[in-house]
């Protein structure tokens, strides 16, 4: 599309697209409520949404993720004004065996793991978001008579490293056959179309925009899809790339040619020069390569890492199987101050698998087996189709109670932590403050907010937790009326290193039990986008606190306009209309995404040794214990599995 007649009309900003709720331009009080409209209409009686005819918000489209109505009370609190306005909380009388604050995967494993433990446990478990899950988000979408679902956060079962026994073991209970994968997955669906992933080079990074073959594996791409390099596929590379010859020769060289960049020095030696300079710099400084090459890698490790080269470690590119590390003659077991991210272990790559909602089955398995009547059904394939009743998970009757919309704004022993029996956790729900009790409380949140909430913990804890500092980013679900200017294209998703989104890929083609993936271009189909807001030449954390603050500043329309100029610039050529082609749209937003992971080139005791904050963060305090992703730094969904059994195993071994 030419860009002097793009206008909001002809990228389909007028239309009436499937928007069920916006989900924008609100905020909550400790006082005062200004809800989202599927929210606010609880407010007639008592704040009771879930309840509500038509509740169901895996069908909402929009802005997600950590939607309107799920953090404003939270920053009040960390802005150390809540407790000026707000009242004293109700005292429900509410009484636990165990009250877990967090929803997500490591949350219900907790739930799960003590009535493993205790089978006749009362157990509360409180939430802020109006949808259980955390970051393993189910984005559903109806276009025509098509019922087609996306993944809002968490991909898969996966990891790089071998999964834990326990995390295994629950895997396994909850009926999840990982060998039985490629029986569900059409991996050369695509293929068989002749299409194949691309890399588009945009005019203002590379001088003109360009859509090219993915010659090798840059930008990764979640289709089944592994990247072609056949010599044709390197002539037409060559042919239509918009890089100079020296930066095509300076890419063959560092892909084809085995070279030593550090002569002299043994495995270990090399790999601890690695740690300590950048990708970017080793492409350049080290391997003489062009700095057109630094462009087109940049957004590589984005889906990964949640930055660029310019802040990953050579040693990590080096596992991520980034190029120029052929002739260095490296021991393939995993170096000093590595981001597991990107240790390769041939048996953690075999454990797969992938559901059309990524994890949000994980998360509706474990629902399953705490509150049986919430989702219908018995097995690990008919989840994926089952409705859950959310009417049905706060239930007085039911001896796991999940209570969602609710956001804990303190917890502290009654008494002396050293001494005290009971711990009372305060939270606000509906603009009221509430307020349980019980004799062990599981802090399954992130762990920037518990300093916060949790004022009785000592300075080294709290200063340990704020460490922390996750990463931000931007899950995008598009759901599409055909798929056909993808197959014209001949690309079945995109890696582009200088757009919004750095990355795109049609819908995994996955069917499982009643659910059937899409064959025919002619069909609608999911597309998945992602992004990342890095600030390339700052430390990580650094790069994703501004990051953070832009995801919150930028509202739906502004990120919807973003994907509506994506899509027509990449696939336009293609014949792709999105007034036209687009059906619905879900920005699931992650200002607080992935648990942050120690870096050599920033975090000098992961390198060098001494204390790791999420050690010391996460240790046991009265009766309260810490389980999430971030007490391990490691953003996986075994991670946040391993945690909640310690976390439990803390309460039950005393």
């Amino acid at each position: 599309m030419d860009d002097s007649k793009i206008t909001g009309k002809n990228l389909g900003m007028d239309r009436g697209i499937t928007r069920r709720d916006f989900l924008n331009g609100v905020a909550v009080t400790a006082g005062a409520s200004l809800l989202p409209p599927h929210l606010a209409a609880a407010l007639e009686n008592d704040f009771d949404p879930e309840k509500a005819a038509g509740y169901y918000p895996p069908a909402l489209t929009g802005l997600r993720g950590s939607h309107e109505g799920s953090f404003e009370v939270a920053h009040n609190v960390r802005d150390g004004d809540f407790w000026q306005k707000a009242g004293e909380p109700v005292k429900t009388g509410e009484t636990f065996d165990l009250i877990v604050v967090g929803g997500g995967i490591s949350g219900l494993s907790a739930a799960h793991f003590l009535r493993k433990t205790n089978p006749s446990a009362r157990i509360l478990v409180l939430d802020n978001h109006d949808d259980f899950g955390g970051h393993a988000k189910r984005n559903e979408f109806s276009v025509g008579d098509r019922r087609m679902l996306g993944f809002g956060g968490t991909f898969s079962i996966e990891s790089p490293a071998p999964y834990s026994a326990i995390s295994k073991a629950l895997v396994d209970e909850l009926g999840i056959d990982v060998s039985s994968f490629p029986k569900y997955i059409s991996r050369d669906l695509y293929r068989s179309l002749g299409m194949s992933p691309s890399i588009f080079f945009d005019k203002e990074t590379f001088g003109s925009d360009r859509l090219v073959v993915n010659p090798a594996p840059i930008g990764g791409g979640e289709t089944g899809d592994a990247a072609p390099q056949s010599s044709d596929v390197w002539k037409r590379f060559n042919d239509q790339a918009p890089l100079s010859d020296t930066a095509k020769r300076d890419l063959r060289r560092l892909i084809f040619e085995a070279k030593d960049y550090y002569p002299g020095l043994n495995s270990d030696e090399k790999k601890a020069r690695m740690a300590r300079i950048s990708y970017a710099k080793f492409l350049v400084e080290i391997a003489n390569a062009s700095p057109e090459l630094v462009k087109m890698y940049q957004a590589a490790p984005h889906g990964l890492f949640g930055v660029g080269i310019d802040g990953v470690a050579a040693q990590d590119a080096w596992g991520l199987g980034l190029p120029g590390f052929s002739g260095m003659k490296l021991d393939p077991a995993p170096g000093k101050g590595m981001n597991r991210d990107a240790i390769p272990n041939a048996e953690a790559e075999k454990y797969f698998f992938h559901f059309p909602d990524g994890n949000a089955s994980i998360a509706r398995l474990l629902v399953r087996t705490l509150v049986p009547d919430a989702i219908p059904g018995r097995s690990s394939t008919d989840v994926v189709t089952a409705k859950a009743d959310y009417a049905r998970l706060d239930h007085a009757s039911s001896p796991v109670r999940i209570r969602l919309n609710s956001t804990v704004v303190r917890v502290k022993h009654l008494g002396d932590p050293a001494k005290a029996k009971e711990v009372e956790v305060t939270y606000s729900r509906g603009g009221k403050l509430y307020s349980v009790r019980a004799p062990f409380a599981v802090l399954a949140c992130w762990n920037m907010v518990i300093p916060y909430i949790c004022a009785e913990l000592p300075e080294k804890q709290k200063e340990a937790l704020h460490y922390a500092a996750k990463v931000p980013l931007l899950y995008t679900n598009v759901a599409l009326r055909n798929w056909t200017a993808f197959q014209k294209l001949e690309t079945s998703g995109m890696y582009a290193p200088g757009l919004y989104h750095s990355a795109f890929n049609l819908d995994l083609p996955v069917s499982i039990g009643d659910y059937h993936c899409t064959t025919s271009p002619d069909d609608p189909i999911v597309v998945h986008m992602m992004k990342t807001p890095c600030r390339p030449g700052l430390p990580a954390r650094d790069q994703h606190r501004l990051g953070r603050i832009e995801l919150f500043t930028t509202d739906f329309p502004a990120i919807e306009r973003k994907i509506r100029e994506e899509l027509a610039r990449t696939l336009g050529p293609g014949g792709f209309d999105p007034a036209r082609d687009i059906a619905a749209i879900t920005v699931n937003r992650w200002p607080h995404g992935y648990a942050y992971e120690y870096n050599s080139l920033f975090d000098k005791f992961w390198l060098e040794g001494g204390e790791v904050p999420c050690e010391v963060a996460r240790q046991p305090f009265g009766r309260i214990r810490i389980a999430n992703a971030d007490a391990g730094a490691y953003a996986y969904t075994d991670g946040a599995i391993d945690q909640a059994w310690r976390a439990v195993q803390e309460i039950v071994k005393g």
